[in-house]
């Protein structure tokens, strides 16, 4: 589990660092996104190579050397001196990213073979990989607030120190002992698939469709066509699509996607709101989402004695709901003071994503063989590091829209500081800084008003979406039993 919280803490834990880093590096608005997503993106991309090492090579050496790896770049990335060196490091932690993260999901599959044993321990597992995303930002706020924006970055060192001489001593060792030929092909196909479609997604977000967008989803749908035709006739393909075939594999799969794309689309706006229009410091911002952290970890496991009185797909829908319920109640409050009602929307979010996403990877280890755990884990995670990058550029992408065409700027503004204003709220709070104090305070509320009204505008279409996934786990997933 602290490899799985190592990583998913870094999806999450920049939420409430861009602040301090858009101040100290002055990266643009579109970088500021990339800060973000680079980590999740390359991360999503390259998730299936990383499953395949480890079936092949071997999954707690895989785990040993990703953990190696993702120490040195997040140490590189704590000391970039600028926002295109930082990127690097994000790119870089992510790449090593997907090395660890298929192998400790499989490495369940593959220690515990009765089924009450297997949950519990996915219980725990999933409570770590949904709780590390929520850990993140009160992690990030603390450590901002005491040692600055690379200290976030420096938490890696410690699990490493950790986890290097421990891993041989507590994790048995585990391989498809028939692993095929090394299909290069099908690797660069997967990650040329993926890496394509989410940079057209973010790209039409940030700026709206172009020539740009439409040319990479044109590569990405390319590559996709060849990868599955490539997966459905060789011999032994090293991701078994057919897998897909099953309401058991597949439900979940999606399930993952959408828990943790509400968890880090709400974050996306809740982490701003609090810092920038609530005027809170980036510690007292983090420690109003500790009770909704607590509340993933409680529900994570809670949901595997809930499952014994309830079948899992309306425990699942449950999840979703109170992820729905949570995007409602930000939506009736946006435009008053939030600050309370965020804290109990994520609350909710914490409830939703635990329980939905031990469940969801329960219902999966059951519907595949031990042999290939380390492929079929990597489609799952590739889906929920698909919905952390789509709950941010989504979500972030029509809050974003949003802001600038409701923004209303007071007179006094020269163009630049005008144009750095319409970019984002964080720009319109520097701007702010360098003007008089009554326009300063006259461009903040005007910011904020503009800001709530994105927020109204994504948790809407939020609430609807997720519903709407609720529903739909309720009715294809009605065949699985605990």
């Amino acid at each position: 589990m602290l490899p799985v919280l190592l990583v998913t803490i870094d999806n999450t834990v920049l939420n409430f660092a861009l602040p301090s880093i858009a101040a100290e590096l002055q990266p643009g608005p579109a970088m500021q996104l990339w800060l973000i997503d680079a980590y999740p993106l390359v991360l999503c991309s390259l998730l299936v190579a990383g499953g395949n090492f480890g079936d092949r090579f071997g999954r707690r050496r895989t785990l040993m050397i990703g953990l190696t790896g993702f120490a040195i770049a997040s140490l590189g990335a704590a000391l970039a001196p600028t926002a295109e060196l930082l990127l690097v490091g994000r790119v870089l932690t992510g790449v090593f990213g997907a090395v660890i993260l298929p192998a400790t999901h499989s490495l369940l599959r593959n220690m515990f073979h009765v089924r009450a044993e297997r949950r519990l321990a996915i219980a725990i597992w999933s409570t770590g990989f949904a709780a590390g995303a929520a850990i993140g930002p009160i992690l990030g706020g603390w450590l901002v607030s005491i040692a600055g924006w690379p200290a976030v970055f420096l938490i890696a060192v410690p699990f490493a120190v950790v986890l290097l001489p421990a891993a041989p001593l507590l994790v048995s060792e585990s391989r498809d002992p028939e692993p095929g030929p090394l299909d290069s092909l099908s690797i660069l196909l997967s990650a040329l698939t993926l890496a394509p479609l989410v940079a057209a997604i973010k790209h039409a977000a940030d700026g709206g469709p172009d020539a740009l967008s439409g040319a990479l989803a044109v590569i990405g749908i390319a590559a996709g066509a060849l990868f599955v035709r490539r997966m459905l006739t060789v011999t032994n393909p090293m991701l078994d699509l057919r897998l897909l075939r099953r309401s058991g594999f597949t439900g979940p799969i999606l399930v993952n996607l959408v828990s943790i794309a509400s968890l880090t689309g709400f974050l996306f706006f809740a982490a701003q709101h609090l810092q920038l229009v609530a005027r809170l410091s980036a510690l007292e911002a983090a420690w109003l989402l500790a009770p909704g952290a607590l509340a993933n970890i409680i529900a994570g496991l809670a949901v595997v004695k809930l499952v014994k009185v309830m079948r899992p797909s309306t425990a699942i829908a449950a999840g979703l709901l109170c992820s729905a319920a949570a995007y409602l109640l930000t939506a009736i409050t946006s435009g008053s003071p939030v600050v309370a009602a965020i804290c109990l929307a994520y609350i909710l979010i914490g409830i939703g994503v635990g329980s939905a996403e031990t469940l969801a990877g329960d219902m999966l280890m059951a519907n595949i063989a031990p042999d290939k755990a380390g492929a079929a884990s990597a489609m799952s995670e590739t889906a929920y590091e698909l919905g952390t990058v789509l709950g941010v550029t989504v979500f972030g992408g029509i809050l974003t829209a949003t802001y600038r065409s409701a923004l209303v700027l007071p007179d006094g503004l020269t163009q630049v500081q005008a144009d750095a204003a319409r970019a984002t709220l964080s720009g319109a709070h520097a701007t702010a800084g360098a003007l008089p104090a009554t326009t300063a305070d006259a461009l903040m509320t005007a910011a904020g008003a503009a800001f709530d009204s994105g927020v109204l505008t994504t948790s809407t279409i939020g609430a609807v979406l997720m519903a709407a996934a609720a529903t739909l786990a309720l009715t294809t997933l009605r065949r699985e039993t605990a």
